[in-house]
């Protein structure tokens, strides 16, 4: 199927990529820094474009960060030092950047809590291109939320990575195609090119 773009109805969400995450521990497919690479890419891009550029991250204090109970080993969510949410991304730091938004969470998804959907459709978005780590936590509760909210998803998984190769993939192959179109990164850039 064929992907083109209003770039005045699209948002670049990236979930999570920051320094205490992407730089964090092993990831897979794709290492840290080749996720960042492929999320400046997009990001460079949509710069100063009417796209809209949300760069999503973990931000807790300590007291609002969710402690359920789980047979899964589960860290106690505690307050986060500055270098630990600090966005990995070129354009966080980009002063003449126009379009970027930050977007603070305190749960695995990007809406619940957080003013993202406010954010997006007081811009007119309906469409979300989305990545980050992990594939099978922020990326894939973000998405299905998104998908709650009525918005239209495109998925770039060679900007994704995760901390199992199963995570990845079951989120990939099985998920993502009943959300949204499933696209390679090269597919994504083609048709922002396009767009403009």
């Amino acid at each position: 199927m064929a992907l083109d773009f209003d770039l005045a109805r699209t948002a670049l969400v990236v979930i999570d990529v920051q320094d205490g995450i992407i730089r964090n521990g092993v990831t897979t497919p794709n290492d840290g820094e080749t996720v960042i690479a492929r999320n400046n890419e997009l990001a460079a891009a949509l710069k100063n474009t009417p796209a809209q550029i949300v760069l999503v991250r973990v931000k807790n204090d300590g007291t609002e960060g969710m402690n359920p109970v789980t047979d899964a080993p589960h860290q106690v969510a505690k307050p986060l030092p500055d270098a630990a949410t600090r966005l990995a991304m070129d354009i966080a730091a980009d002063e003449t950047a126009t379009n970027v938004t930050v977007v603070n969470k305190h749960n695995w998804g990007a809406f619940y809590g957080t003013d993202l959907d406010v954010q997006l459709r007081r811009r007119g978005i309906d469409t979300i291109l989305l990545t980050g780590i992990a594939t099978s936590i922020g990326v894939d509760t973000t998405a299905r939320e998104a998908a709650q909210h009525g918005y239209n998803l495109v998925f770039v998984p060679e900007a994704m990575t995760d901390r199992t190769d199963q995570g990845h993939n079951a989120s990939v192959d099985v998920i993502f195609p009943r959300l949204g179109k499933v696209r390679t990164i090269a597919e994504v850039l083609a048709a922002i090119e396009v767009s403009k």
